[in-house]
C-alpha cells in the first residue's frame, strides 16, 4: 500500500465512530479500511447506523467486513469522512463564532413584485454579545456537531467551567471514561444528556460525578447492570432517564433489591422490554423515588408487594438492613402503553401509599374497544388518584364518576354480596359515601322495574363529515337502550340516509371519545350516564 494509504490507515482504525463530512447526523463505524480491488487508492468501509448504504459488506464477490445489513454497508473516500471534533472545538464552533458575509448574505425574503429584500434577525446583535461573553454561558446544546473526545485540558482558551444547566452531548462515540474528563473540565455542570450515543461496554473506573443530578441515557444501549456500576459515581443524582435500552429485566450485582440511589427522585424506563412486574418490585426500596416511568414497555399486571412478597424479596438481606415501606414516596406512576388486562392490576393502585398520578391510557383494561372499562369506572375504583392519563380529575368529576359507577353495578349483579365485594372492592363504601339506596321495585303499566331502567338525558352530536350541520339533540332514553337500538334511533333523529352511524362516548377530562361497538349493550353497561354527550359519526 502506498504512503497516503498507511496514513489513511493511521488516520482510521476498526472499530472507530465516524460520520459523514457533508451530514454529522450520518453516523456509522469503521470496519474495514484499506483497497478495493477494481478501485484505485484506498477506501473505508463503513456499517452506517441509520442503515441506509449499497451492501453487506462485500463487493464483486469479495467480503471485506460484515455489516448489520444488507444493506448498511459502503465504502467512503477518506476526505469524506471525519473523526469528529473535541468538545472544546464543539463548544467553540457553537457559541463563539460569527455569521459570516455570506450566511447574511442568504438571509433575505422575497416580495411580492419579486424583489430580494435583505432580513435582519430581531435582537441579532444583543445575541452575538451574549454569545462573545462565553463565561457566562450556562447551558450548551452540542447535537450532532460529531463530538468525540473531551478535549485536551491544558487548553485554556475556552473559560467554560460556568456551565451548569444543561449539556446535550450527541457524539459519534462516547467513552464513560470521556464523561468523567467532561465533568472535571465543566465542575459545575448538574444536568448531561448523552442521549443517542453508543455507549462502551466498558463503565468501570468512572470518577465521582459529584455535581450531576441529571443524567439522560436514551437509546444509548446501556444495561441495568452497567447502571449499577454506574450508581458509585453518581452520589447526587436525582433524574434517570434510560428510554429506549432494550431493558427486559433489572439485573443486580449482588443485593437482592435495587439501593444505593438515596437522592433518586425520577426514573424513567420509558420504551424498553419489560415484561414481568417483579422486576420492578426490586426498586420498591428506592426510598425517595417519587416517578417512575414504564410507558410503553410489555407489562400484563401490576400488584403492590405484601409483607410476604417484600420478606421473600429481601430474604436474608433484611436482616441485615432495614427495610422500608414499598413504593413509599411515589406519587405518579406512568404505564401507558403496556398489556394490562385485569381488574386486580387496577385495584392494586390503591394500597401504594402516597399514588397520585397514573397513566392506563392504551392498556386493554383501560380500552372499552377490546373489553376494557372506561374513564369514569378506573375513577371510581381508584379512591387517591388526582390525575389520570394527564387530566386531572376535578371533585365534580369525582363524584358523579362515583354515582354512575355504582349505579353500574346495581344495574348488573343483583342479590349477591359476596360477588359484589369480590368484583367491586368499593362498591360498598360508595353506596355509603354518596347516599344511594337499595334498587325497590315500582310498579307501572308495564310491571315491575327497577332504578336502572330509568330515564337517562343524553345529548345527540354528529360529526360526521357528510352529515351536514344539524343542532345537537338532547333526548330522554331508557338506560336499557342498547347500542344498536340508538344507532336506528339516530338514523331518524337526524335524517341520515345511507349513511351508518358509528357512537362514541365523549367524557369528562378524557381526551379522546370512547367507541361504542358492542351494539347488544345497554346505555348503562357501556358508561352512559345521566348528561352523558355521544358523538354521532359515520362508518368510513
Amino acid at each position: 500500500m502506498s504512503s497516503t494509504g498507511e496514513s489513511d490507515r493511521e488516520l482510521f482504525k476498526l472499530g472507530q465512530r465516524v460520520h459523514s463530512v457533508n451530514d454529522t447526523r450520518r453516523i456509522g463505524t469503521v470496519k474495514y479500511v484499506g483497497e478495493v480491488q477494481g478501485y484505485s487508492g484506498a477506501w473505508v468501509g463503513v456499517d452506517w447506523d441509520d442503515g441506509n448504504g449499497k451492501h453487506d459488506g462485500s463487493v464483486n464477490g469479495v467480503r471485506y467486513f460484515r455489516a448489520r445489513s444488507e444493506k448498511s454497508g459502503s465504502f467512503v473516500r477518506v476526505p469524506n469522512l471525519s473523526p469528529g471534533v473535541s468538545l472544546l472545538e464543539a463548544l467553540q464552533r457553537r457559541y463563539k463564532s460569527q455569521s459570516t458575509e455570506e450566511e447574511e448574505d442568504e438571509m433575505y425574503v422575497f416580495t411580492s413584485s419579486n424583489k430580494r429584500v435583505s432580513v435582519e434577525l430581531l435582537g441579532k446583535d444583543k445575541l452575538q454579545d451574549k454569545l462573545s461573553k462565553f463565561e457566562e454561558l450556562t447551558g450548551a446544546s452540542l447535537s450532532y456537531l460529531g463530538v468525540s473526545s473531551p478535549g485536551v485540558q491544558c487548553n485554556t482558551t475556552l473559560p467554560i467551567s460556568n456551565i451548569r444547566i444543561s449539556l446535550y452531548l450527541m457524539s459519534i462515540n462516547i467513552f464513560l471514561q470521556d464523561v468523567g474528563a467532561i465533568c472535571e473540565q465543566l465542575p459545575a455542570l448538574a444536568t448531561l444528556n448523552l442521549s443517542n450515543n453508543l455507549m462502551t461496554k466498558d463503565v468501570s473506573g468512572l470518577p465521582q460525578l459529584k455535581n450531576i443530578r441529571i443524567l439522560v441515557l436514551n437509546s444509548t444501549g446501556i444495561s441495568w447492570m452497567e447502571v449499577e456500576i454506574l450508581k458509585h459515581s453518581l452520589p447526587a443524582i436525582e433524574e434517570l432517564h434510560l428510554m429506549g435500552n432494550s431493558i427486559s429485566a433489572l439485573k443486580l450485582m449482588s443485593s437482592p433489591i435495587v439501593e444505593g440511589f438515596d437522592s433518586l427522585r425520577l426514573l424513567n424506563l420509558d420504551e424498553n422490554s419489560i415484561a414481568d412486574w417483579n422486576e420492578i418490585l426490586i426498586l420498591s426500596q428506592l426510598r425517595s423515588l417519587e416517578q417512575l416511568y414504564l410507558n410503553k414497555n410489555k407489562l400484563k399486571r401490576v400488584h403492590y408487594p405484601d409483607s410476604e412478597t417484600v420478606h421473600e424479596l429481601l430474604g436474608a438481606y433484611e436482616s441485615q438492613e432495614k427495610s422500608y415501606t414499598p413504593f413509599q414516596k411515589l406519587s405518579c406512576l406512568l404505564l401507558g402503553s403496556n398489556n394490562i388486562e385485569d381488574l386486580a392490576s387496577i385495584d392494586s393502585l390503591n394500597v401504594f401509599p402516597n399514588l397520585r398520578d397514573i397513566r392506563l391510557s392504551d392498556n386493554p383494561i383501560a380500552d372499552p374497544g377490546r373489553g376494557g372499562i372506561t374513564r369514569f369506572v378506573i375513577i371510581a375504583r381508584l379512591a387517591k388518584i388526582e390525575i389520570l392519563n394527564g387530566s386531572e380529575i376535578s371533585p365534580r368529576e369525582r363524584k358523579e364518576s362515583e354515582i354512575r359507577y355504582v349505579r353500574l353495578v346495581m344495574s348488573t349483579l343483583h342479590g349477591n354480596p359476596g360477588e359484589i365485594k369480590q368484583l367491586h372492592p368499593r362498591f360498598d363504601e360508595l353506596k355509603k359515601l354518596h347516599g344511594i339506596e337499595d334498587e325497590r321495585p315500582s310498579i307501572g303499566a308495564g310491571g315491575p322495574q327497577k332504578m336502572a331502567s330509568g330515564l337517562l338525558s343524553v345529548t345527540l352530536k354528529c360529526v360526521g363529515a357528510s352529515m351536514g350541520e344539524k343542532p345537537p339533540l338532547t333526548k330522554k332514553l331508557p338506560a336499557t337502550t342498547t347500542v344498536g337500538k340508538l344507532k336506528i334511533l339516530c338514523e331518524s333523529f337526524f335524517k341520515l340516509k345511507s349513511i351508518t352511524p358509528k357512537l362514541f362516548l365523549q367524557e369528562e377530562g378524557s381526551p379522546l371519545p370512547s367507541l361504542l361497538d358492542d351494539e347488544m349493550a345497554s346505555l348503562i353497561d357501556v358508561g352512559v350516564g345521566n348528561d352523558s354527550t355521544i358523538l354521532v359519526d359515520e362508518e368510513k
